[in-house]
This record gives structure tokens, sequence and C-alpha cells, in this order.
């Protein structure tokens, strides 16, 4: 698979007819905070420039992906099932059908893809603090189906651990549901934390029964050049993560 300079592709054992890839600034046409290949429509960027970034990213991709309305909330959208046009409400979804695009869209919060060992079925979830630890990854390999322990999960762009700072409430959610997450968390100033989200999230996988887990490592806040971070620009783009099943013949 051919993607402009910059693009991410998991580097995981999936089936070869697994596909997936973040997009990050590189290869669009908006300006300023949104420069260059802004794919979100709310943070304030003209729509005619996310409609022709949204453009170039089809291009790579074998049909319309699903668009979502993210809430940062643990529902997942059965794309097999998707109505024409529908605009589901949802943080997660899942597809079984070959060419159905999954997408989410991220500006700090951590894409994760998921897929079957066999390659019949891939999700794909959008995960900031609220939605993981609520159990939207759970859900996510729940929707997956078959057997967690033969799936696969890569872990695309987000916040690093280095200057992800949350309150004790946020360290509370995840102790309330896991008393072990505490070692992703480490105390910070005026009684604040730095959260490793590529930990917890590993956490939650494994709690699920999914422990082939690869990516992480990126930091959208501190690698200014190459990912929007809404922590560093409130007026701020989003990348695109896409998952979906190669359609054969």
């Amino acid at each position: 698979m051919r993607l402009p300079g910059g693009w991410i592709v998991p580097g995981w054992s999936a089936p070869g007819r697994v596909r997936a890839f973040s997009t990050t600034r590189a290869g669009g046409v908006s300006e300023g905070e949104y420069a260059a290949l802004n794919l979100g429509l709310s943070g304030g960027d003209d729509p005619a420039r996310v409609a022709a970034n949204r453009a170039i990213v089809q291009e790579h991709l074998p049909g319309d992906p699903a668009w979502m309305r993210q809430v940062h909330g643990i529902a997942v959208a059965d794309l097999d099932s998707l109505a024409a046009g529908e605009v589901p409400v949802a943080d997660a979804a899942a597809v079984s059908v070959p060419g159905r695009v999954a997408v989410v869209l991220t500006a700090d919060c951590l894409p994760v893809v998921l897929a079957r060992g066999d390659g019949t079925r891939v999700a794909l979830a959008h995960a900031g603090w609220r939605g993981l630890s609520a159990g939207v990854l759970e859900a996510s390999v729940s929707a997956l189906g078959g057997d967690p322990g033969e799936a696969l999960a890569w872990l695309g762009p987000a916040i690093g651990p280095a200057v992800f700072e949350v309150g004790p409430e946020v360290r509370e959610a995840f102790l309330d549901a896991d008393g072990g997450a505490g070692g992703a968390f480490v105390p910070h100033s005026q009684g604040k934390y730095l959260a490793d989200l590529y930990a917890l999230a590993r956490r939650r996988l494994a709690g699920a029964g999914l422990v082939r887990v690869s990516g992480g490592g990126r930091c959208t806040y501190s690698e200014a050049g190459a990912f929007f971070s809404y922590r560093r620009a409130k007026a701020s783009g989003r990348q695109g993560t896409f998952a979906w099943i190669e359609p054969t013949g």
C-alpha cells in the first residue's frame, strides 16, 4: 500500500487482507493551525478544505469511510448493517464486509485498530481517557468476536506519557475499574499526574483477553510537525485512522 510520506502503517502481523493506516498533518490543503491534512469538521477549519482533504485520503481507500459522531463513549457501530448515509453516534466501529471502511478522528486521543487472527473482521476504536476508562476497548473486543487470544491490536498515535497531565479524578476513574492501573500514573505538579494512555490501553486489552498488541510510542503533543494536538492548540485539526478488509477479485 503506497501512501503519502509520513502517514503511518501498522507494523503488525495481521493477515494480508486487513489494511489500516493513520494520517498525519502531511499531504493536505488546509492552512494555519489546520495545516495541512485536517480531516475534522468540528474544529473551525474551512469545510471546503476539509472536503478536499478527505478526498485526498479517499484515493487510498476501497470505499467511502463511515464517518461517525464521536462522543467519548463506548458505543460500537456495526458497519455491516449501516444504512447508506447514516452517521452513527459511536466511538468505535466493527466490520466484516470487505471494502467497508471504518474511521476514527483524533487529536491526542488514542486510535486502536483490532483484527481477528483469521482476518475476517476488524474493529477500530477512539479511546480518550473517558472512553478508555468506561470500557470502549472491551466493547470493541466484544464486537470483534472470535477468540480474543488470537486477535491483534495496534495502537496509533496519541499524546505521550511525558506530557499527558491529568487530575486525580482521571486516575480514580481507572482505579475504580482496575486497581492495578496506578502504575500508569506518575505524580506530577500540584496534585496532578502524568498518565500513560498506551499502558492503560494495553491493560484494558489484556483484561479483555487480547495480548498481541503493537504500536504506541508516538506523541501527538510533542511531535508538532507531524500531528494535530488539541492540548497544544484548541483550534486544532484532526488526523484520521482507517481500517478495512481488502476486497478480493
